[in-house]
């Protein structure tokens, strides 16, 4: 059973997030939040898996909230949402240690979809955010000497799919493996770059030259 908690100052989205997720099998809201104040006390009560976290709320935003979430309570997989794909959220959201960002007009099957993603080891993403990330990115310098940091040849693979802006789901189908065996990649991609979700690998693989965008 994957225990979610939403943090939302709408209430009509709050409740119907609510009634989405206790409706999809092997899946509970826990709680949900209209701020971000006792986001400490909050967790520590429920102790979910995923958090919903808006960015936007009154008192204490959703990125601050995450870099409390992430020193307190680092197992909490964190999936962003909002209504704008401002860079600088985007951007600051990564940096904060979130695990997803998904826009607030995402399908709800898209979302439902995410956080079972991220419960698997994902980065569930609006589509057009990998490639905003890119685009950054391309802008910044690279190291000219390519660095594998000990990547497989498998692993550099499955690396530049995620930078191509592929899913699990997407990668296993185009090199005809598992999902498992997807995820186990990515896992060990996290620890020889030493990041921890698909968006910091990406910017790492281009910063450090080991993927040509």
């Amino acid at each position: 059973m994957i225990s979610v908690v939403i943090y939302d100052d709408h209430r009509n989205r709050r409740e119907g997030l609510k009634l989405l997720i206790d409706f999809e099998p092997g899946m509970v809201c826990l709680a949900d939040f209209e701020n971000c104040i006792n986001v400490l006390e909050d967790l520590l009560s429920v102790k979910p898996d995923v958090v919903l976290m808006d960015i936007d709320m009154p008192g204490m935003n959703g990125i601050e909230a995450v870099k409390l979430i992430r020193i307190n309570f680092p197992e909490i997989l964190i999936i962003m949402q909002t209504v704008f794909d401002d860079d600088d959220k985007i951007f600051n959201s990564i940096r904060a240690g979130a695990n997803g960002y998904y826009l607030k007009k995402t399908e709800p099957e898209k979302l439902i979809e995410g956080i079972r993603e991220v419960v698997d080891g994902g980065a569930p993403m609006t589509a057009s955010i990998p490639r905003r990330v890119l685009n950054f990115f391309n802008g910044q310098p690279a190291r000219k000497t390519p660095v594998t940091f000990d990547l497989s040849e498998r692993e550099i693979e499955v690396l530049s799919w995620l930078v191509k802006g592929y899913s699990q789901k997407m990668i296993a189908a185009e090199l005809k493996i598992s999902r498992f065996t997807v995820n186990n990649h990515i896992k060990k991609i996290y620890e020889k770059l030493h990041v921890h979700n698909v968006s910091e690998a990406v910017v790492s693989a281009i910063n450090k030259n080991i993927i040509k965008p």
